[in-house]
């Protein structure tokens, strides 16, 4: 198979001739197909259909202390709750706090209190001249967002293959108070599925930042998602490694059952250290008299420990592997063979980046939306929007049912040809 390099002009022509009939065929269909969020598909939220029936089959709602959770209070949440997100986190519950479904809503809410209240009694940011922070890319656009809506400038670090830069990491926060945090999604990085190395998870635990109110938001969404079962890398526990480096405060590290359970009715946990724990809690009291407790407790009599989560992501994984190996099987046949693009193969997680020719990323997702294929917009994996090689796209193949997925994963790869091509002829 000829690389789209070495063709000839004439030979790009005709290809892409060829290849604009092809998606005028695609066009005529009227499709319309999801690749844009990592949402989990109807069959993976059945998976969780039985925790419904924990609810009836319990005489009471009573935490194994004692505790009505039909009532208020547990503002930690409940210890069963944290000894389970405990588990799932890699850490202990007496560094523990259990929330709501939400995890990024807990990363929304740390920001708002630094910046109207401060962290641990130091100044509040919104009484600062200026605010930053350091965001690995490319990465999650929702967590950018959340920066972006405080007004708070961010600053680009490229990732490799092992994390974040960690020489840039370092030297940026060892220089410059005005950094206050990192975003960081350490395992099956989103939209990359990279997965940090254990030596970048200790330099991080020995970072020396002038601001003594830094922190590492250290989201590990996607802890437990593994797609193979003989595959599973581990990390550090970073809060642990902060500890053991002296620097115990400098971590909020965040998990959630969103993908494990039911998305919009799961339960979400920070992991901190004993200071941060106090601060916490004391600006908590004021905002909540406490978390959804019967929620908790279902989860706990559902998945009720770390072999229980493990079963789980087996039966997830069982259903995302297929779709993934698909498009994976799609992008290797039709784009990689060709010369067009890379891809980080990802053991785990929800995504596929796919980083197309430089140039092109917004084209490729246009065409793909003009032919009934919704995706996440071009730039979306870096601040502002803004891609600086317009190259980096992100696929989501966990929703769409796989025959849809196929579909759908077929019409990009035409995108992605024609708009080489169209990119190549134009260089020419």
């Amino acid at each position: 198979m000829k690389r789209y390099e070495e063709m000839t002009q004439e030979e790009l022509k005709r290809e892409k001739d060829a290849l604009e009939r092809e998606y005028k065929d695609y066009q005529a269909k009227g499709l319309k197909l999801n690749m844009a969020r990592g949402k989990p598909s109807e069959e993976q939220l059945n998976l969780s259909l039985p925790m419904m029936d924990v609810m009836y089959s319990m005489a009471k709602l009573s935490a194994d202390d004692g505790t009505d959770c039909r009532n208020y209070g547990e503002l930690e949440g409940i210890f069963e709750a944290r000894a389970l997100m405990a588990e799932i986190m890699d850490t202990t519950p007496d560094r523990v706090i259990c929330f709501g479904n939400s995890s990024l809503n807990v990363m929304y809410d740390m920001i708002s209190r630094a910046y109207t209240h401060g962290i641990c009694g130091d100044t509040p940011w919104g009484k600062l001249p200026e605010v930053k922070f350091l965001c690995p890319v490319p990465g999650y656009d929702r967590h950018f967002a959340i920066t972006e809506f405080f007004g708070i400038k961010m600053i680009n670090v490229p990732m490799k293959t092992t994390g974040p830069d960690m020489d840039m990491v370092e030297g940026l926060v060892a220089s410059d108070p005005a950094i206050k945090g990192i975003w960081c999604v350490p395992k099956f990085s989103n939209p990359e599925g990279i997965v940090y190395s254990d030596e970048t998870v200790r330099r991080f635990a020995r970072l020396k930042p002038a601001a003594k109110d830094f922190r590492i938001f250290w989201d590990n969404a996607y802890s437990v998602h593994y797609l193979y079962e003989d595959d599973q890398p581990q990390i550090p526990d970073l809060v642990r490694e902060c500890e053991e480096a002296g620097n115990p405060d400098i971590v909020y590290k965040f998990a959630s059952t969103s993908k494990i359970t039911f998305p919009g009715s799961g339960i979400s946990a920070m992991a901190v250290s004993k200071r941060n724990r106090d601060s916490i809690i004391n600006m908590m009291k004021i905002q909540t008299i406490g978390p959804d407790k019967v929620n908790q407790l279902r989860h706990v009599r559902f998945l009720k420990n770390r072999e229980g989560v493990a079963e789980q992501m087996r039966r997830h994984a069982n259903i995302l592997r297929p779709k993934f190996e698909m498009v994976e099987n799609i992008l290797n046949e039709e784009l990689i063979s060709r010369g067009i693009g890379n891809f980080f193969s990802p053991k785990g997680g929800y995504f596929i980046a796919f980083n197309a020719p430089e140039g092109t990323a917004k084209r490729i997702v246009g065409l793909a939306k003009d032919c009934g294929v919704t995706m996440t917009g071009a730039g979306a994996p870096f601040p502002y929007g803004k891609d600086p090689k317009d190259s980096v796209i992100r696929i989501a193949p966990s929703y769409p049912p796989i025959d849809e997925l196929e579909q759908a994963a077929k019409i990009f790869q035409i995108c992605a040809r024609i708009a080489t091509a169209e990119k190549l002829l134009e260089n020419a």
